[in-house]
């Protein structure tokens, strides 16, 4: 008996991928030796919705340690916001 043929749309791979990851997700913010401490504070608390002291914390580790994860969530809540942080001149991934 020969299997039947699958007849309806074919899932695209990335899209599965990307549901199966889609809550556990990061914002990474990186490291660039360009802006001041109180530009990437600022910015945290107006693009990222974070409380001041939060910021503050953050931008001390992406000093020290390179990155830092900013929000985790689903691909589409930190898709705007980490092109809010580029378009500040921040640098910053989704992974």
């Amino acid at each position: 008996m020969k299997p039947k043929e699958y007849t309806g749309n074919k899932p695209d791979f990335e899209e599965l991928i990307e549901e199966g990851k889609s809550e556990g997700r990061f914002l990474i913010l990186h490291n660039d030796d360009v802006h001041s401490f109180d530009y990437v504070i600022d910015t945290l608390v107006e693009i990222c919705d974070m409380e001041p002291t939060q910021a503050e914390q953050c931008t001390f580790l992406v000093h020290y340690k390179g990155k830092c994860d900013v929000k985790k969530g689903s691909f589409g809540l930190l898709k705007p916001l980490k092109e809010g942080l580029i378009e500040r001149g921040l640098n910053a991934t989704i992974d």
